[in-house]
């Protein structure tokens, strides 16, 4: 049986799981929230802001991640953007860093060439009126321990594009890296 553990974070976030696969009755719950500033801000955040015409200073983010024996679903929401833009937004191997590159390619269940959302967890959202959107991806399969490590948000909607916030988040998963 594998061995379970729980981890509260200085953020607030709670983690928690097992080794190996997940028993019955048993998975990963996870919530988090940020508030994006700019690289080398005053006030360290884990949400940057590249591009402040699209993600202004003060936006906010929430990433959920529930994953039991049946598969990982993902969230996030999102508010103080730009009204009507449409976001490409994915799950990203690397924490968020000054350099946008920095938070490496999107998170893959199966290493394979190129983008694709049936492989990995993309959200992409327009945001309304009032500069709020939000999303969901649904997979049966979980992540990897220390694979996916921060949410992008592009410019464009699709497999890639510019890279204009990112936000890190301690997504749980099971087995090894």
């Amino acid at each position: 049986m594998p061995s379970s553990d729980e981890t509260r974070r200085a953020d607030g976030t709670r983690l928690s799981g097992s080794v190996g696969a997940p028993a019955a009755g048993e998975g990963v719950a996870l919530r988090a929230y940020g508030r994006f500033t700019p690289p080398g801000s005053f006030v360290p955040s884990t949400a940057l802001t590249y591009d402040r015409t699209l993600v202004p200073a003060g936006a906010w983010i929430v990433v959920e991640q529930t994953t039991e024996r049946s598969g990982t679903v993902v969230r996030a929401r999102v508010g103080g953007v730009k009204p009507g833009h449409a976001f490409g937004a994915h799950v990203h191997t690397a924490p968020c860093d000054a350099d946008p590159a920095g938070a490496g390619p999107h998170y893959q269940h199966l290493a394979a060439p190129g983008a694709d959302p049936a492989n990995e967890l993309w959200l992409d959202f327009t945001a309304d009126a009032a500069g709020e959107g939000n999303a969901e991806t649904r997979h049966r399969w979980g992540l990897r321990r220390g694979g996916a490590q921060s949410v992008v948000l592009h410019a464009e909607q699709g497999g890639a594009g510019t890279r204009v916030a990112c936000f890190t988040v301690p997504f749980g998963g099971y087995g090894t890296p």
